[in-house]
């Protein structure tokens, strides 16, 4: 089986001929490279994803992924190519215009990125973090629309009655959940997502990212989430962008995307 020829997804526009409309493109990437010493992990990548988009990133280990969505945050800065992250260049802020970024940018991990030790709702309430100006230290500690906002955020996620439980008790799936809790706090944007259910059950990933597939169509915000799972990201997606070799290679709505297209991706690359 041959790899299908790059798709263009329905209604995107032509980056040759139509503007960027900052109101409607949350990202836009032009001839994006990037390089780590000799090793070249992204080739000239042309992206554009319109705001409020579900979009999978999909490829095989090591195809660029990780290193698409940390340009996008303005972890790395790119080796050429132009940048657009909701209507800014993360790669020619200064450290308080990329600090403002990162703020209506949610970072969803693999490994979670929560406080162990601390509950569901002191870890949620870190997300607004960004939006004030002292330090906390402990729920009591928070504004009192701040709490009751983490209150209401813990229950968008289904995990109100776990709202004191220390997150290192709870399940992977849960803490995924008290993550994305800790992101709507954040009120983010756009919300990348690395590899979020990796380390999940096969049940408790369907639960994670129809989770965050429904947060987003309700809340508006753009989700950029890299993934293994085929079958997940075909479910759960409005779009499937497939990488390989730091190329894409598939773009398309995920309507006009079948499951052996993307596992065409990765036959290729073991044969490669």
């Amino acid at each position: 089986m041959t790899v299908p020829v790059m798709q263009k997804a329905a209604g995107m526009p032509d980056k040759k001929t139509a503007p960027i409309d900052a109101g409607t493109v949350s990202v836009a990437l032009t001839d994006v490279s990037m390089r780590f010493g000799d090793k070249t992990v992204l080739k000239g990548v042309d992206l554009e994803v319109t705001t409020g988009q579900f979009v999978a990133l999909v490829g095989p280990s090591g195809a660029g992924k990780s290193t698409l969505l940390r340009l996008i945050n303005g972890s790395h800065r790119p080796n050429g190519g132009a940048l657009s992250v909701l209507g800014v260049n993360p790669a020619t802020c200064g450290r308080g215009a990329l600090q403002r970024l990162r703020t209506r940018v949610g970072f969803v991990f693999q490994q979670f990125g929560l406080v162990g030790r601390l509950s569901a709702m002191e870890n949620v309430l870190m997300g607004a973090l960004g939006s004030l100006r002292m330090p906390r230290y402990g729920i009591s500690s928070y504004p009192r629309e701040l709490r009751e906002r983490a209150v209401a955020n813990l229950d968008r996620v289904g995990l109100l009655d776990e709202r004191y439980q220390r997150c290192d008790t709870l399940s992977g799936g849960q803490q995924q959940r008290v993550a994305i809790a800790r992101t709507l706090m954040q009120e983010a944007e756009l919300v990348l997502a690395d590899e979020p259910v990796a380390s999940l059950d096969p049940n408790a990933s369907v639960s994670v990212l129809q989770t965050l597939k429904k947060l987003s169509a309700e809340d508006g915000f753009t989700v950029i989430c890299s993934l293994h799972q085929v079958e997940l990201a075909l479910a759960v997606s409005d779009r499937v962008v497939a990488v390989r070799n730091g190329a894409f290679v598939h773009d398309a709505l995920t309507a006009d995307t079948t499951e052996e297209q993307i596992r065409a991706v990765y036959q290729q690359a073991k044969r490669a």
